[in-house]
């Protein structure tokens, strides 16, 4: 094998090392959420959650009259929906058929807030313990 051909050998090798790099850094990026559905058995919604500063929003189906299909509406967050301190966060449900919200939970402190869709954003209450 010729110095060029040993050359773009190493630039192939060099090229495939960092594309997996990239690849496998998009997927771990890819698992900073959490999605649960709202345990209400009627209501559509989903709660997104960001799982390292827990930052909550939520996404439902919703019918347009001029629209073929439907739409997808997402509520952003809102009071105690946006970013918390660091940590390492979950969403519970309640389990309870008439519950629209859930529950954030900080795994590393023990708090709990509950969070849920008020008029056009997620809010959440005070975490506690």
């Amino acid at each position: 094998m010729g110095s060029r051909q040993r050359f773009l050998s190493r630039a192939a090798a060099m090229l495939l090392a960092s594309s997996a790099c990239c690849v496998g850094g998009m997927g771990a990026s890819a698992a900073n959420y959490e999605f649960l559905a709202a345990p209400q058995n009627d209501l559509n919604r989903i709660y997104r959650l960001d799982k390292a500063t827990g930052e909550v929003g939520a996404c439902q189906f919703g019918l347009k009259e001029s629209a073929p299909v439907g739409v997808t509406l997402c509520y952003p967050p809102g009071e105690g929906a946006g970013p918390q301190a660091s940590g390492e966060y979950a969403l519970v449900a309640s389990h309870h058929q008439g519950e629209g919200g859930v529950f954030r939970v900080d795994l590393q402190s023990g708090r709990v807030a509950v969070c849920y869709v008020l008029q056009d954003a997620v809010v959440c209450t005070p975490p506690a313990k």
